[in-house]
């Protein structure tokens, strides 16, 4: 049998998230649910009025999937068709396959498969174990791929990898809402801690249990289990709630407006892609007391990730210009912005989760940087104005930066 693994809850949110985080009216396909299956529920839960959903189904189960939707109402039932067949399915805006691809050679047989019934603009969702990475997966994912999120907590872990085949709109980039992360987990209804703090939490309590055991008469293990609490809140990510207006710009960073100016830069192109471009560019500073999850500005479309070499000079410092940074720039209705997250003295790691192809909606967490840095944000100089001014405390997706024309 191809497929032998289960999806659980939290892999199902993660493979269904096209799917919710979509306003509609959208289309979407389900391939390989059953009645019971998480994933059908997800997607059943998040069908708005004008959505249609078609799910490809075993006729031995098609009876038990009535019985399912039937229970759900009229509303559900109107709204979702069942075939037994991909020949028998229509493209449509978000595809997903429900179950594991566990089989050599059975995950370019599927990406094959749905691709051709992926609407233009469209993704493609597919759920992977870990232990089957293969060199087809990431040539596809290489060429294609615009985003993949790993899901621990499942049987066996997985890897959720999605797929555009063609360009998203940047229209849809303005309607959606931020994507669910399995990397930030919920402690509270209003705080969430990034894995990231989780993983450090673990390796410093871990280190403390081993100095305990190989060391039982002295202290020393004090020093790594007193750390694990402060190195764990480091990396904490509270709730955000981001404005929907469609001409303001919120900030990628908590902490402190370092400079507000205009500067010209090669390295992104400006509205339309030409070099030499004028930009307005928005820096804050980023103590290690602040929150370091990194939220997108703008609701766009990334185009490119890149990174660059420097060095590691204080982040409030002029010199923090040259440092190690990684750019994320994203096209927009208003024309192309760039986010850049800086390394500063302390801060050696910088995570950046967006990939090219990826649509990131205004406040969407897409990465953060570990201790005191920085973040700037560059603007099109012609067509934005800055609402902020050097010393002004902001907040990630919240505070507004500055406002399009």
């Amino acid at each position: 049998m191809p497929f032998t693994a289960t999806v659980g809850r939290r892999a199902a949110r993660v493979i269904t998230d096209e799917f919710i985080r979509h306003p509609g009216p959208k289309t979407g396909l389900i391939v390989g649910a059953h009645a019971a299956h998480p994933v059908l529920a997800a997607a059943v839960d998040a069908l708005l009025p004008g959505d249609r959903l078609t799910v490809v189904v075993d006729q031995a189960d098609r009876a038990a999937v009535e019985t399912f939707l039937s229970d759900q109402g009229a509303w559900v039932v109107d709204r979702v068709k069942l075939v037994t067949s991909t020949a028998d399915a229509a493209p449509a805006d978000v595809v997903m396959l429900a179950e594991p691809v566990l089989a050599d050679g059975e995950f370019t047989k599927h990406v094959t498969e749905l691709r051709e019934l992926t609407a233009a603009g469209g993704t493609l969702t597919l759920p992977v174990p870990l232990s089957k990475a293969s060199e087809d997966l990431v040539d596809l994912a290489a060429e294609f791929g615009i985003g993949q999120d790993l899901v621990l907590r499942n049987r066996p872990p997985l890897r959720v990898h999605r797929f555009r085949f063609k360009t998203g709109t940047l229209e849809l980039a303005e309607k959606i809402v931020p994507a669910h992360r399995p990397s930030s987990v919920p402690l509270t209804s209003k705080m969430n801690i990034d894995s990231n703090g989780i993983a450090a939490g673990a390796i410093l309590l871990g280190l403390a249990g081993l100095a305990k055991t190989t060391r039982p008469k002295s202290k020393l293990w004090m020093l790594p289990a007193a750390a694990a609490l402060p190195a764990a809140a480091f990396f904490r990510d509270p709730n955000r709630h981001t404005d929907d207006d469609p001409d303001t710009v919120v900030s990628s960073g908590d902490g402190k407006v370092l400079s507000v100016e205009r500067i010209t830069d090669d390295r992104f192109g400006g509205a339309s892609g030409e070099a030499g471009s004028e930009w307005l560019r928005i820096a804050v500073f980023l103590s290690v007391l602040d929150v370091h999850v990194n939220r997108s500005p703008v609701a766009g479309r990334v185009v490119d990730v890149f990174r660059e070499e420097g060095g590691f000079a204080p982040a409030m410092k002029a010199a923090a210009e040259h440092n190690v940074a990684c750019y994320t720039v994203l096209e927009t209705v208003h024309g192309r912005v760039a986010v850049a997250q800086r390394t500063g003295l302390i801060a050696r790691r910088i995570v950046n989760r967006a990939q090219p192809g990826a649509l990131l909606a205004k406040g969407e967490r897409y990465g953060l940087i570990r201790f005191g840095s920085r973040t700037d944000v560059y603007l099109p100089a012609d067509a934005a104005d800055a609402l902020v001014a050097p010393g002004e405390r902001v907040v990630a997706g919240e505070t507004v930066l500055a406002r399009w024309r």
